[in-house]
């Protein structure tokens, strides 16, 4: 196949394995509901790109050895291989020197914790990266951090003395490109679900959309239906 004019989009995800996935909703949840929750987050996450036309999609899994656990979610077209790397910025590092090399225009990588992100977000990250002017995009998210990102070529400079899991993420990433000149652009603004009440959020943006299996998310808002601790919750922080 020639890549040279094709755009790639990577999910990063772990594999869902108890008490190594959302391990910051416990003790609200019990490990495993973390776990059946995140693979929920990886299935809606799946389906809604899967949509896409015209972009080829991977899956980088982390740990290495756990492609089992993410093989089941693996539809046609996504090509699957490990993360590599110390850190965060290390492993997204090698994710754009590795495909970018394979002869990709741009590359763009998500996370797998944002399960109702629509597709069209992720449309306009490799729209941008088409436009002169634009050397990288992000996509925020509201606890400081970011859940997109997508370059035509490696600037390993992006990801240099980034304190990885704090709410200087972002901030910090945007001040080494612009020290650097790397020009950048910013998508619009996605919550991220790490904490308990962020779930909550979650559950209140969707409660009143019917439980059919057909709109972005519902996989994740299904699963926050079962469980009693979020209706009793959502209930009582209703308006």
């Amino acid at each position: 196949m020639n890549t040279r004019e094709k755009f790639l989009l990577v999910v990063v995800a772990k594999a869902p394995q108890p008490q190594r996935v959302k391990t910051r909703l416990l003790p609200k949840l019990t490990p495993a509901e973390a776990t059946s929750l995140y693979r929920c987050f990886i299935q809606d996450r799946m389906k809604e790109i899967g949509l896409l036309r015209d972009i080829d999609l991977a899956i980088s899994y982390t740990p290495a050895n756990s492609q089992e656990f993410i093989t089941r979610f693996k539809s046609n077209g996504f090509h699957l291989f490990p993360q590599r790397g110390k850190d965060l910025g290390e492993r997204l590092h090698n994710i754009f020197v590795d495909k970018l090399q394979q002869g990709y225009k741009a590359v763009s990588i998500i996370d797998s914790d944002t399960p109702d992100l629509p597709r069209a977000i992720v449309q306009q990250s490799f729209q941008l990266l088409g436009a002169d002017g634009v050397d990288a995009v992000f996509g925020p998210c509201h606890d400081g951090g970011y859940y997109l990102v997508g370059m035509r070529q490696p600037h390993p400079e992006l990801f240099q003395d980034i304190a990885w899991g704090t709410e200087t993420v972002l901030q910090k990433t945007l001040e080494n490109a612009e020290t650097s000149g790397i020009r950048a652009k910013l998508l619009k603004r996605w919550n991220d679900l790490d904490t308990f009440e962020d779930l909550l959020e979650y559950y209140h943006k969707h409660k009143n959309k019917l439980p059919d299996q057909k709109w972005t998310g519902c996989e994740t808002f299904n699963f926050l239906c079962r469980m009693k601790r979020i209706r009793q919750e959502g209930s009582k922080n209703a308006d």
